[in-house]
């Protein structure tokens, strides 16, 4: 062999080596790559997989790429904001005049507790509301007292100047426009949300939002008589950044709607309206120094962003949490599709009560108001779970009717005189809501809600849960004179006025 020979025989293993050493670097670049990629792609399909399944197959691929630009893409760019969750918090209502002697109402009035709100706005008030009348425009009832609502009007009117942004998103189209037209003129921007042309429902909702840290929820429209002529519970949350901005992710929701111009709801909701609470994520604050789990649900489903708790869903998950007992209060409880046609039985709501009293053995009781405006159907489904209380099944469940005394010139007032609450409290926790108890108002009809449980929390000296409040509120209600039991022995039902 010769040196060239032998040369070339000494260098191969040199170059095997090095064949061997630069496939050892691509398998690990490979690896590299596939280490790194490979869990993106599973997380890239899986949320497409998870888009498809809560938003349905998109008509095309722009469609699709739209949604993932503008829902999933913003996500990855919404950084979480800073928020409170050491919260106060008050049950508040309306008492009309002359129902209750002062030394049973012991609650902040919700008038008092809206011009707290306002004289506390720094930036912004947004308000989701039926209607506004707050100033009584009818010369005939010159002489009920408005006074409490044309305060608040006054206080709206103000924000401008203070350079506070008023926002209004109200039912459309409105029957009074007064109060808004003038408004506007003062600088306050305002939008009719036409739910009906969309779900065939209406904006029932009634929700105040204070510069995202503060708000309420509760029963009360933005109308005098919900002031100072109707029965009224709500609630004002205060320093409460981390609800209060979920609760105007909800008002955001009604203000898209609002600025639409083609009359249906998108195929989907941004990122940004996402629910920030639920009832699998509750949100964990104070309220009053005792620890609680809170979040916001809405209504109707078709309205509700990502991950947010309907209001159907939520009534039917608290009954069926209580252990002990189910107390509500609401205007109308109506198992029936009460605002279509052909009408239709709705058994949904009514099924749960039964079944908690009659199989769980929770007590069960249930007020109701009574007024010139109650359907007269009402009272046959009242009398139908008040049965259930008789032998052999003796189900631990009863029903009441609330009525609002009322002079001859009161009862001249268009709707008014009437318990208008909506709660629920149980043994557990505390439901606060803007919705009757009728199958549109959770299917077509936005409403929103509030959940409070408490259960379990240590409660210092001098502190008390908002459970236990609600509890002594509903109870003052029902054992007071203006409460009457249901008769089984006759369908006709006449409501004390006077």
């Amino acid at each position: 062999m010769d040196k060239a020979t032998s040369s070339v025989a000494t260098q191969k293993p040199i170059i095997g080596g090095a064949t061997k050493s630069a496939k050892s670097s691509g398998d690990r670049r490979s690896s590299f790559i596939v280490f790194c990629l490979l869990p993106t792609t599973l997380l890239l399909l899986g949320g497409i997989g998870q888009h498809v399944w809560h938003y349905g197959l998109p008509m095309s691929v722009a469609q699709l790429t739209t949604q993932l630009e503008l829902h999933w893409l913003e996500g990855f760019a919404l950084v979480p904001q800073p928020c409170s969750t050491d919260c106060r918090v008050h049950l508040i209502e309306s008492i009309p005049v002359g129902l209750y002697q002062s030394s049973l109402w012991s609650k902040q009035s919700i008038a008092d507790s809206w011009l707290h709100l306002l004289d506390k706005a720094n930036s912004s008030v947004n308000i989701a509301a039926f209607y506004f009348t707050l100033r009584s425009s009818d010369s005939e009832f010159l002489d009920a007292d408005d006074s409490q609502g044309r305060n608040v009007f006054e206080h709206l009117k103000q924000l401008e100047s203070k350079g506070v942004n008023l926002q209004i998103a109200v039912n459309g189209p409105q029957s009074s426009t007064q109060d808004t037209v003038e408004l506007a003129a003062a600088g306050a921007k305002v939008r009719e949300v036409d739910l009906n042309a969309i779900t065939g429902g209406i904006v029932h909702t009634k929700l105040w939002v204070v510069d995202q840290k503060h708000f309420y929820l509760g029963s009360a429209n933005m109308d005098w008589r919900s002031l100072s002529q109707v029965k009224e519970v709500g609630l004002l949350v205060e320093d409460c950044s981390c609800l209060a901005q979920d609760a105007y992710r909800i008002f955001e929701v009604y203000w898209s709607i609002g600025g639409g111009t083609n009359g249906s709801l998108p195929p989907y909701w941004p990122a940004r309206l996402s629910a920030l609470s639920s009832s699998q994520n509750p949100l964990h604050v104070k309220f009053n120094g005792v620890p609680a789990q809170v979040y916001l649900s809405s209504a109707p489903p078709q309205i509700s962003a990502r991950g947010r708790s309907d209001d159907l869903s939520t009534i039917l998950s608290v009954i069926g949490d209580a252990q002990k007992f189910v107390y509500i209060s609401v205007m109308d409880y109506l198992p029936l599709s009460e605002f279509q046609e052909p009408l239709r039985f709705w058994s949904t709501i009514d099924t749960a009560l039964r079944a908690a009293a009659c199989t769980r053995g929770v007590q069960v009781r249930l007020m109701v108001s009574c007024w010139k405006h109650s359907p007269a159907p009402m009272f046959i489904f009242l009398q139908s779970l008040l049965v259930l209380n008789r032998p052999p099944l003796q189900c631990d469940i009863n029903v009441k009717i609330f009525t609002v005394p009322s002079s001859a010139e009161q009862l001249e007032i268009p709707f008014a005189r009437v318990n208008h609450a909506k709660f629920m409290v149980t043994d557990r926790v505390v439901y606060i809501g803007t919705s009757n108890w009728s199958e549109n108002y959770f299917t077509h009809t936005a409403g929103v809600s509030l959940v409070v449980n408490q259960t379990g929390s240590e409660v210092g000296k001098g502190q008390q849960t908002l459970q236990s409040e609600a509890e002594e509120l509903f109870l003052r209600d029902w054992r007071s004179q203006y409460a009457s039991e249901v008769s089984l022995d006759s369908v006709q039902v006449s409501c004390r006025t006077v």
